[in-house]
């Protein structure tokens, strides 16, 4: 079996749950927990209000349902609008295709109601692993994070359509010739482009959105007899990789350590409200305050040394939009050193319109190193008034594999966010349930949870 489309149909469809590890097991579950938050979040952000209202134009009401409402749409419109907000404040997790959790787990749980008999927790959590799983394999076969996005595509709309489609196949038991077209379909399902940077409009967000839907789609498809092209991996004309990574792409990484090299262990959650590129910096401003005991108005300046690919993503200063301050690092600085934090509330518009914010976002310089990889963390230097100064730089940001968020922190989080849609008491019933889904026999009480009148 060398065709590597079928290497994964054959992974997606036979893979044991008996043959996870339970390290992994937890790490999905507060993935879970951790992206049921950010939804619940950004249920009523007003792109995901106005999403939601231009469906309905089309769609009263569905079987699936929208998180932290009472209202229901159809599966794949339900995957579309739950994956919007899921992304919507940019508090969702990274590291996987990129934002694999607002693509993979609205996928999923939109397809549910489709599923008979019902999903127990396990077979759940199975097929989330699966999902990243894919979806991140496709990013490195692509070259990895960075010749894929500088290449001008969103790697979470591009890639995630294929973690969706595979949990989806998963969940939907279809066999391996289904799973095969499910990938098939996903492939020309695919898309996301870079554009937004420009202007902080709001396609980004739909770039979580849009591969839930996309996936969802793809398996339905799939699994009434809608056949997709089986060689979408190989070097052929019209390939994927062909297409969107000619220069760069690693059909290798598709298959290698499959099964064994899990592609969850290595997703960040994330602690800031702003893109994840910005984290290390907010961290390392956090130590140099403390290192120079100095409060914001002791900075004289800040100067940010780094890759060319973060200061072409992360240099913007143009505050007017949400999307357009979540990614801007100076921002972010401005926000840690003036409100002490970079968490949602940081993002509020009067603060994205603050004289002083605005006014202290004007003694940080981002500036390129060209002996910088890509994906190397920027290094701070802080300039202070009585002419001291010292330099940090923190290769290991706060909720990263290698300093993941504490399970207090993590319950914290969710609460603060989950706490916005639905009440706290629901908030606490629903943690549980996520922390302890392996346990559940269905996953009723999980939808029930995400449903507020």
């Amino acid at each position: 079996m060398t065709n590597p489309q079928q290497v994964l149909s054959h992974f997606i469809c036979n893979s044991r749950y008996e043959d996870l590890p339970v390290e992994l097991i937890e790490k999905a579950k507060r993935h879970l927990l951790d992206t049921l938050g950010a939804a619940l979040a950004g249920a009523n952000a007003e792109l995901t209000q106005r999403c939601l209202r231009a469906l309905q134009i089309c769609e009263a009401s569905g079987p699936a349902g929208i998180w932290g409402s009472a209202h229901g749409l159809s599966p794949r419109n339900a995957a579309l609008v739950n994956g919007i907000a899921a992304h919507a404040l940019e508090l969702d997790d990274a590291g996987g295709c990129d934002h694999s959790g607002a693509v993979v787990v609205p996928a999923m749980l939109a397809v549910l109601p489709l599923c008979a008999p019902m999903p127990n927790g396990k077979e759940l959590l199975h097929a989330m692993v699966i999902g990243y799983d894919i979806a991140r394999r496709v990013l490195e076969a692509c070259g990895g994070y960075s010749p894929h996005n500088e290449a001008g595509w969103h790697s979470t709309g591009t890639c995630g359509v294929f973690g969706a489609a595979a949990a989806c196949a998963r969940l939907l038991k279809l066999d391996e010739k289904q799973t095969s077209w499910t990938l098939g379909l996903a492939a020309s399902m695919s898309g996301g482009l870079w554009a937004f940077i420009h202007d902080g409009t709001d396609s980004k967000k739909l770039h979580a959105g849009r591969p839930a839907e996309s996936g969802l789609l793809a398996a339905l498809l799939a699994k009434n007899a809608v056949s997709g092209p089986g060689q979408v991996f190989d070097d052929v004309w019209g390939g994927f990789l062909c297409t969107l990574a000619r220069d760069a792409a690693r059909p290798q990484a598709l298959t290698a350590d499959l099964g064994s090299v899990w592609k969850l262990a290595r997703c960040s959650i994330k602690p800031y409200a702003a893109c994840r590129g910005t984290h290390s910096a907010i961290d390392a401003i956090g130590d140099l305050l403390k290192t120079l005991n100095i409060e914001a108005h002791a900075i004289k300046s800040i100067d940010v040394k780094a890759s060319a690919f973060l200061v072409g993503m992360c240099a913007g200063v143009d505050t007017t939009t949400l999307a357009a301050s979540q990614m801007s690092l100076p921002y972010a600085l401005a926000v840690r050193c003036l409100r002490g934090h970079a968490g949602l509330d940081a993002y509020d518009p009067h603060e994205r319109s603050s004289a002083q914010i605005l006014g202290f976002m004007g003694r940080i310089t981002m500036r390129v190193d060209a002996q910088f990889a890509p994906l190397e963390e920027p290094v701070v230097t802080v300039f202070t008034r009585d002419g001291r100064h010292a330099t940090q730089q923190v290769k290991a940001p706060l909720g990263g594999p290698l300093n993941p968020v504490s399970d207090t922190q993590l319950l914290e989080k969710f609460n603060s966010l989950a706490r916005r849609a639905i009440p706290a008491v629901q908030a606490q019933k629903l943690a549980k349930v996520c922390l302890d889904l392996d346990k559940a026999n269905n996953l009723h009480s999980l939808l029930d949870l995400l449903r507020f009148d």
